[in-house]
């Protein structure tokens, strides 16, 4: 569980109590599935983390919505974009282990991130890793309801494969950006999990 989960979870669920105590089952009833909710939403399970050196793991959970070409810092590679529910875990994690060289904050328009322009307009953060293999780029997006990136990490950390990353509030989306030197093994559709599903590979 998210330490964030008992912030937003205990007011509801104190005055859920205190509803039912006064005999206002419904309000009661009703701010306490408001507190399971947002338990539910702020779960962060386990994960099994593939011991491939070549593989390179989903950076969230959800839908993939789509795999183009992309360039990213003058360089060609591809960018794959995740679409994340409000039932999907929202906990961020490492792609690939390396070393964090920059955390880029970048304010935007909050478009639904089903939209193809989010990723170039709405509010974002990027964070660039240096790993053995090249550079690989991770951009937690903010969407329509997602309001709230958060990273966990900073400048200069050096991560693993797997590892907690950050997490956006409330639904959104995810990019992961590779070069060209790795190949994507999972398609449009398919719906993946962070940390666990291999999701590309490097040649």
């Amino acid at each position: 569980m998210v330490h964030e989960a008992y912030r937003f979870a205990l007011p509801p669920a104190l005055l859920g109590s205190l509803a039912l105590a006064a005999g206002w089952n419904w309000l009661g009833i009703a701010l306490l599935g408001v507190a399971s909710f947002v338990l539910f939403f702020f779960r962060d399970p386990a994960r099994q983390i593939p011991d491939d050196a070549k593989a390179i793991v989903a950076p969230a959970d959800g839908r993939v919505m789509e795999i183009v070409e992309e360039v990213e810092q003058g360089r060609p590679g591809r960018r794959m974009s995740i679409f994340l529910s409000i039932f999907d875990v929202h906990v961020n994690r490492v792609p690939y282990a390396g070393r964090i060289v920059r955390i880029q904050y970048r304010s935007g328009k909050f478009l639904n991130a089903m939209r193809e322009q989010a990723s170039a307009v709405n509010e974002q953060n990027i964070v660039t890793l240096e790993t053995a293999r090249g550079p690989v780029v991770v951009r937690q997006i903010a969407g329509f309801l997602a309001r709230r990136i958060l990273c966990w990490k900073q400048e200069g950390d050096l991560v693993r494969t797997g590892e907690k990353l950050g997490m956006i509030r409330f639904g959104s989306r995810v990019d992961l950006w590779l070069p060209a030197d790795a190949s994507f093994t999972v398609r449009p559709g398919e719906h993946v999990r962070g940390g666990a599903t291999i999701v590309a590979r490097w040649d």
